[in-house]
């Protein structure tokens, strides 16, 4: 017997059935087809983190006080 089927009083308990299914699905994604257009060149893409200028977004995060 494992400590997390214990009752406060030392008693077991068991444990028959798990409150989670089996083959939960913990996420999903939509992912746009995206149109090849043009193209950054090798040293802007580093520069920029991408190549596709349509994926080049400004980052607008930072430490909130």
């Amino acid at each position: 017997m494992t400590d997390n089927m214990m009752d406060m009083d030392g008693q077991g308990c068991e444990m028959t059935r798990t409150p989670l299914p089996a083959m939960p699905v913990v996420a999903m994604a939509y992912i746009p087809f995206q149109q090849f257009n043009s193209t950054y060149t090798p040293e802007k893409g580093l520069e920029m983190g991408t190549i596709f200028p349509e994926l080049d977004k400004p980052f607008l995060g930072g430490r909130r006080k």
